[in-house]
């Protein structure tokens, strides 16, 4: 194994994404993602027993594809890597079971890594250095946290996170409000397309100066879910017809409005002029447009990886092993399992000794 230009295969089954990916170095040689989403879709979110059956459905074919489209034999692969959390324990215990089948078989080392830590080491993948420090905002149906990333592979400090609903989950929540299918993202985006952004001046939560000693970087979206439902029942009860597009443009910008302006604060205040975005809600138009504005008169960089590489895939779990492995980590040992609430400090599992 080259240690700078490792074939690194990558598992990711955190959420509802079965994501396997190969890379060499940072080099994307397959991204392959097979979703269950739809059959989560009758329920109006992820039922964790469904996401875990479906891995196991889906991880055998999604294997044989990666290989295929990169284009190697699975003997070739210098070492696996796996999404140990955090994330839905049942799934991320399918995942990891099958690192585990792969690496004693092939007898390659076996890297147990970080799932959000994953999203940042995404962005290597452009083919583009990260420069450090960088502030790094994630936002998906999961995660929504705020980090000051010094260096991938040993220091990733959490600055802030979701004290209740991660922003993914808002959208769903206020999707089903409005009558909208799941997922409530791409809905709410489509809606609020012809909607006034103005129109209704929902509540930005933890953003009054009262909240900044002690959640300057954290995020709560409960309020502004409580406030649009509200808003909704009352406008039902006194006969109004719901204007469906400014509702969801006005939540969205409320949504946004947040995470841009805590993003750029922390920029500001740890004299970072860059920002990387990562996670699957980056997907929505409105949050890069007003990101990529706001950072502009900040005189912040903004870094956002391809959407493909947004959402959970196991191409990035894969760049952050061939990281590890050019940094001189050592693998993981076998003794792992799977950590739910694993920090994000923790870029990677090292496992207990055996014996």
């Amino acid at each position: 194994m080259t240690a700078s230009e490792p074939l690194v295969l990558g598992i990711e089954t955190s959420c509802d994404e079965t994501g396997i990916g190969i890379v060499r170095g940072r080099t994307l040689l397959s991204n392959t993602i097979s979703s269950s989403m739809d059959e989560h879709a009758r329920f109006g979110g992820v039922v964790p027993e469904v996401a875990a059956r479906a891995h196991l459905e889906a991880l055998q074919p999604a294997i044989a594809a990666a290989v295929a489209e990169a284009g190697i034999a699975l003997t070739d692969v210098d070492a696996v890597a796996v999404t140990s959390g955090p994330g839905l324990a049942g799934a991320l215990m399918v995942g990891i079971g099958a690192a585990k089948a792969l690496a004693v078989g092939l007898d390659k080392p076996l890297y147990a890594v970080n799932h959000l830590v994953g999203h940042i080491a995404a962005d290597l993948l452009t083919g583009e250095d990260v420069d450090y420090p960088t502030v790094a905002l994630l936002v998906s149906g999961g995660h929504t946290s705020l980090l000051l990333v010094r260096d991938l592979v040993s220091d990733v400090e959490l600055l802030g996170e979701t004290l209740d609903d991660a922003a993914g989950e808002a959208f769903d929540k206020i999707a089903r409000i409005l009558g909208l299918p799941y997922p409530g993202g791409p809905e709410i985006d489509r809606a609020a397309a012809g909607g006034d952004p103005s129109a209704i001046r929902f509540p930005r939560g933890l953003s009054r100066a009262s909240d900044m000693a002690a959640h300057r970087y954290d995020f709560s979206f409960s309020g502004l879910k409580t406030a649009v439902a509200r808003w909704v029942e009352q406008a039902d009860a006194s006969g109004q017809q719901v204007a469906v597009a400014d509702v969801a443009a006005s939540f969205r910008e409320a949504v946004v409005d947040v995470l841009v302006t805590k993003a750029l604060d922390a920029c500001a205040h740890h004299g970072v002029p860059r920002l990387l975005l990562g996670g699957g809600v980056i997907a929505n138009r409105r949050l890069r447009e007003v990101a990529l504005a706001r950072a502009a008169e900040a005189g912040v960089a903004v870094r956002i990886p391809p959407l493909s590489l947004c959402t959970d895939n196991g191409a990035m779990i894969a760049a952050l092993a061939s990281e590890l492995i050019a940094s001189g980590r050592p693998p993981s040992r076998l003794a792992f399992g799977a950590d739910s609430t694993l920090p994000v400090t923790q870029i990677q599992v090292a496992g207990e000794a055996v014996g």
